[in-house]
């Protein structure tokens, strides 16, 4: 598989140069990358592994000894910083979107990710199911029929003049769910952020959150103290997000087993599963991308789209399109506005803010798994395949659960709505599927599919995490595996600590999410710098005026020099 010749930067105390990924080697000048540490044997960069895990051993135990006054502390900081920080994020995530839009619709996005001669790795339905395996996780499953009945029984303040209960509110409950699970969620998860990964792996920065900085700090980034703090609060913060759905699991699971199957539900249960996923997890992440995740991630897609059709086929297909149509069209017509949205800071908080900080948050742990797979990809079919065709899916998702929900609901008041108030979010897809022929059938394909969905994502961000505490080279496999643990284990003491534990990460997903946006930020505007930069080097646009100066006339014969240059060429920098 051929590759072009990527202009790197001499690999400083032994780091090796950019690896494409595919076996090859980057070259500049005859210089060869380092063979310190070849594809396959990372050396890992023990004080980022030592502080991070350290930093979340150190709340688990904070919320197993004192949960309440971690609890109350986690929340005093979550309510700062959603009021504060949560307009910002709203405004770069819709900012992400449309730089992201304009780069892949534009003359750029022609651009070959990892260079000209760059070709895939992987086949189109392998590399979107695993970005979309990845990016949904669990979340797509314990949300997706309770956000929407939740929101259609009480109605969002951004749609306070809708009667709750009517088609109306069925739409704007659709629309709202739309808001936070569609195109900004995506963008800002993989385009902007995996480009400026990609170009940073060219010139031999490492897959690690610090080279989303390397384009305007340069190689300062590379060993400095801050590039060390920066992979640091972003393990953190995925680490929390990743956490929250393997809690989220062990929550769903345990209901389901007891509501179908009359297995009294409880930490034991809860425990098991949390247990059976940590241990398929490590499985997966320690058999590489090529292999556990590769297969996860395809079974999780078959599997998706054969339960929406079970849905469909079961439940009512017609209620199902018209409240797609009507939902999409009100989402389309209030796409900026519902972005934008200040009017009830505390439902905010709750909903919006705690989704965008928590999506923020993937961020630059996503672009390292993105841009590991993208590698050959043209910046349009990125753009594409993670902002566009990806939330098109998750809404068409969400109207078959949540629409099959609100049906059910209208049906019969009170049999999706009442398990949802009194149990939760875990309950609502459960008490859907029980409503539906073959009810315990269904229940237990979509606790299959939640395992596989959240599986999937352990390991991927298991991976992305070992990636941002290793120098060079591949992460190994007992970092991997040491991630996938860690995680699960921190799932099970928080689900030991009651509901306190489960919120107190909620709201830490949020809080964590604060330096991680000023980290993001700046790939608003370094990534369509690196596109430009990209398309010259690949001839997709004229290349720029040459910087030098130009060469010196000879003072005897000045009217002959000035012959000699051809008509309209460029005097000076244009």
């Amino acid at each position: 598989m051929s590759t072009s010749p990527a202009r790197t930067v001499a690999p400083a105390d032994g780091e090796s140069a950019a690896d494409d990924d595919e076996g090859g080697h980057t070259e500049e000048e005859g210089h060869t990358a380092d063979a310190a540490a070849p594809r396959g044997r990372g050396r890992t960069d023990l004080p980022v592994l030592a502080v991070s895990g350290g930093l979340l051993t150190a709340f688990v135990l904070a919320a197993l000894i004192a949960p309440t006054a971690t609890g109350d502390a986690v929340n005093a900081v979550f309510t700062f910083v959603a009021r504060w920080f949560g307009p910002l994020w709203q405004v770069l995530l819709l900012a992400t979107f449309g730089v992201a839009l304009w780069l892949g619709f534009s003359r750029y996005g022609k651009v070959r990710l990892g260079g000209a001669g760059a070709r895939p790795e992987y086949g189109r339905f392998q590399w979107i199911a695993m970005i979309m395996s990845t990016l949904l996780a669990g979340g797509g499953v314990f949300f997706a029929a309770g956000e929407p009945v939740e929101h259609y029984i009480n109605t969002p303040p951004f749609y306070d003049g809708v009667k709750s209960g009517t088609q109306e509110a069925a739409d704007a409950a659709l629309s709202q769910s739309f808001a936070h699970w569609g195109f900004l969620a995506w963008a800002v998860l993989g385009t902007l952020a995996s480009i400026v990964m990609i170009r940073g792996q060219e010139r031999g920065m490492p897959l690690r959150p610090r080279t989303l900085l390397h384009p305007f700090l340069g190689e300062r980034v590379r060993h400095s103290r801050l590039g060390a703090a920066v992979d640091i609060v972003c393990v953190i913060a995925v680490v929390a997000g990743t956490v929250g759905p393997i809690g989220f699991l062990g929550l769903q699971v345990s209901y389901g087993l007891s509501e179908v199957f009359g297995i009294s539900g409880g930490y034991p249960v809860q425990l098991g599963v949390i247990v059976l996923l940590t241990v398929v997890a490590v499985l997966s992440v320690a058999s590489g991308v090529d292999r556990g995740i590769q297969f996860f991630s395809k079974a999780n897609i078959w599997l998706a789209v054969a339960l929406m059709a079970v849905f469909l086929v079961l439940g009512s297909l017609g209620f199902v399109l018209d409240s797609f149509l009507g939902g999409f069209g009100q989402y389309a017509r209030d796409f900026v506005p519902l972005a934008l949205n200040r009017g009830d800071h505390a439902w905010l908080g709750s909903w919006t803010v705690f989704f965008f900080g928590w999506f923020l948050g993937y961020g630059p742990l996503m672009s390292i798994f993105v841009a590991r797979i993208s590698r050959g990809r043209t910046l349009r079919d990125l753009v594409v395949s993670t902002a566009i065709v990806p939330p098109l899916a998750t809404m068409f998702w969400f109207t078959v659960f949540g629409g099959t929900g609100i049906f059910l609901e209208q049906r019969d008041p009170g049999a999706i709505s009442g398990p949802l108030k009194s149990v939760g979010m875990d309950a609502a897809v459960i008490s859907m599927a029980q409503r539906l022929p073959m009810g315990a059938v269904v229940a237990v394909a979509l606790l299959l599919l939640t395992i596989t969905f959240v599986v999937t994502t352990t390991d991927s961000m298991s991976y992305s995490i070992a990636s941002a505490g290793t120098r060079a080279g591949e992460p190994t496999r007992a970092v991997r595996a040491f991630w996938a643990l860690l995680m699960g284990a921190a799932a099970a003491v928080l689900i030991l600590v009651g509901d306190g534990g489960i919120t107190a990460l909620q709201s830490f997903i949020v809080v964590t999410a604060v330096p991680v946006g000023f980290i993001m930020l700046p790939t608003l505007w370094t990534a369509p710098r690196v596109a430009r930069e990209m398309a010259r080097e690949q001839g997709v646009v004229p290349p720029e005026a040459p910087l030098e100066a130009p060469p010196e006339v000879p003072s005897e014969a000045p009217s002959q020099a000035s012959q000699e240059v051809p008509q309209g060429a460029p005097q000076s920098r244009g």
